[in-house]
């Protein structure tokens, strides 16, 4: 016999035991990011890889390393999405969408990157990324962060953390950062590998390094707040005074940055010491400077992105127990008419009562082993259709979850009868 085929690595299915804690984490979610007013934007699987390294960066990790890059039949080069950002920012501005406008947006699906997997960090991976178009102020990161906190709240989830740090203003960031390069090349002898990559091309990011070796040298680094001007401070200050306003707990952390230039401002990331080291279970930021780094107008926008198996996995570690849609009723069929019939009356019911969940035998198969997979599919109920049922339009309701005696009635009883199980 050959050997079946396998998932790729890194790519994993979910399977049905499973999907109910999935709906309900998505179904909270989307009914919240409704409920504060942003609409759904669907883009594609694929885009054109330079969106990505125009976004990204052609020297970053993501683009030499790790993204899903082909050459199509045309010969154009195609990358999976590895990030959702950069192909809303290209939608909005193909569709018109972001020019003197504002716009509140969010999206969900898989994204690709070649890791290594572990835990927490697979290769396809699901993200639902919210974000903001058109408003400068703190207030839209404060609703952002609200969002988050919400989500959490509502999926009953715990010991989740939120960092904020500011970034200040490009320009006050590009001053920094020429210094952060100083204090660094004065200390190369002490970077490791990575680092040294960075220095010249990305040197915030050694800030964020995870080398114990690495740690004091980091700590004794320039500060980017000492390099910030009073309007940076006081967009960071306003921030925080709504945070502690609406009772949102957080730690400043003035090693939390992104690398790239077109971010400013605020940053955020919300993690757990409850998944080991894949801790950041959601993270964002103001990027007021990629709209035009993509060939739109300046264009004010932030976002935040949250991976959707990280917080699966820790509604799971905190034994959020979620229960798939219930069986009510399951139809037993003795011979071919009453297959017909069971048919008919099923579909009466999903229409006459939608909240009935109704699951018809199929395939066949004696009373006995019918009445098994009643059983096994939780129905509340086994609808029997015999003989008897077919000639005088009766249908039998055999009761499975309690001691209540069965009963025959009309077809045309079964939708009342129903709505009391």
């Amino acid at each position: 016999m050959a050997k079946s085929v396998q998932a790729i690595r890194g790519m994993h299915d979910i399977v049905p035991m499973q999907t109910p804690l999935w709906q309900h984490f998505e179904k909270t979610v989307i009914d919240i990011l409704s409920r504060y007013g942003y609409q759904e934007i669907r883009m594609p699987l694929v885009e054109k890889t330079e969106l990505f390294k125009r976004s990204i960066g052609e020297v970053t990790d993501i683009v030499e390393k790790e993204m899903y890059t082909f050459d199509d039949r045309n010969g154009d080069s195609l990358s999976l999405r590895p990030e959702g950002t950069a192909s809303c920012v290209r939608a909005g501005l193909e569709h018109g969408l972001l020019y003197n406008q504002i716009q509140r947006l969010w999206y969900t699906g898989p994204m690709f990157r070649h890791e290594r997997p572990q835990k927490g960090r697979y290769r396809q991976f699901f993200q639902t990324g919210v974000e903001a178009f058109g408003m400068a102020g703190a207030e839209i990161e404060a609703e952002l962060i609200l969002i988050c906190a919400r989500i959490w709240n509502e999926l009953g989830l715990q010991d989740i953390q939120l960092q904020v740090n500011t970034l200040g203003s490009s320009e006050e960031r590009s001053q920094y950062r020429e210094q952060l390069q100083v204090y660094l090349r004065a200390h190369q002898d002490q970077l490791d590998e990575d680092s040294l990559r960075r220095l010249e091309t990305n040197p915030l990011r050694i800030l964020d390094t995870k080398n114990p070796a690495m740690q004091e040298l980091v700590a004794n680094a320039p500060k980017l707040q000492a390099a910030l001007g009073e309007d940076s401070r006081e967009h960071f200050e306003r921030l925080l005074e709504l945070l502690e306003l609406n009772g949102v707990d957080y730690v400043v952390n003035d090693r939390l940055v992104r690398g790239l230039d077109y971010y400013s401002h605020t940053v955020f990331e919300w993690v757990t010491e409850s998944l080991g080291a894949q801790g950041t279970v959601c993270a964002g930021g103001r990027y007021d400077g990629l709209v035009e780094q993509l060939g739109g107008k300046p264009t004010s926008a932030c976002g935040f992105a949250m991976g959707h198996e990280r917080l699966i996995a820790l509604m799971e570690e905190q034994q959020s127990a979620v229960a798939s849609q219930p069986i009510h009723a399951y139809i037993v069929c003795q011979n071919a008419e009453a297959e017909m019939m069971a048919m008919q009356i099923a579909e009466g019911l999903r229409t006459t009562r939608p909240d009935c969940h109704v699951m018809v035998n199929c395939g066949g198969g004696s009373l006995k082993a019918q009445f098994k997979r009643a059983d096994k599919s939780g129905a509340e109920v086994a609808l029997v259709i015999g003989e008897q049922e077919v000639r005088d339009a009766m249908i039998t309701v055999k009761y499975l979850r309690s001691v209540t005696e069965q009963q025959t009635i009309p077809v045309s009883e079964l939708a009342t009868l129903m709505g009391t199980i």
